[in-house]
């Protein structure tokens, strides 16, 4: 099977790409110059990926520290029930969390493996003791704090 990827981008599309992930607020004329293009071209090249899907939407990285949350943790979750319902509620319950800001369903020990940033160490206890454990499928939670991350989160490569 071919890598989709290489049949579907050119390397004009992937330096777009990488270009939009440093700096999504670049303008078709900035992009242009940077890519040897026309405004326009750089333009349509921005709206076709759009189209297609490779750019899903244009977000802000904000600052958890300046945020008030001193706390981030990976949760480790492991399930009691594998029940569809369950599995159903459970995906329900995260949504409803704005501490938890991604998770994954894993292969392994852990069913899931949640990110979660709180403001102090009693938030995230409160998370795993209140709202994650009474949950009727969950069997157990892990947690580790993150003491110090060494690479922020990373572009996609392209």
């Amino acid at each position: 099977m071919k890598d989709l990827r290489t049949t579907l981008l050119d390397t004009t599309d992937s330096r777009l790409l990488a270009a939009l992930q440093k700096n999504a607020h670049l303008t078709a004329q900035e992009l242009g110059e940077m890519l040897s293009l026309s405004t326009s071209q750089a333009g349509r090249r921005r709206q076709r990926l759009e189209a297609d899907g490779y750019i899903e939407s244009y977000t802000a990285r904000l600052s958890a520290a300046r945020l008030g949350l001193a706390v981030q943790a990976f949760v480790q979750v492991e399930m009691a029930s594998h029940q569809p319902e369950m599995a159903r509620s459970f995906a329900s319950l995260l949504s409803t969390r704005p501490e938890v800001i991604s998770a994954w369903t894993l292969t392994g020990e852990a069913d899931y493996l949640l990110r979660v940033f709180c403001p102090d160490l009693s938030a995230l206890n409160r998370l795993l003791h209140d709202v994650l454990l009474p949950h009727a499928a969950v069997a157990r939670v892990r947690s580790q704090i993150v003491m110090d991350q060494l690479k922020s989160d990373a572009p996609l490569p392209t």
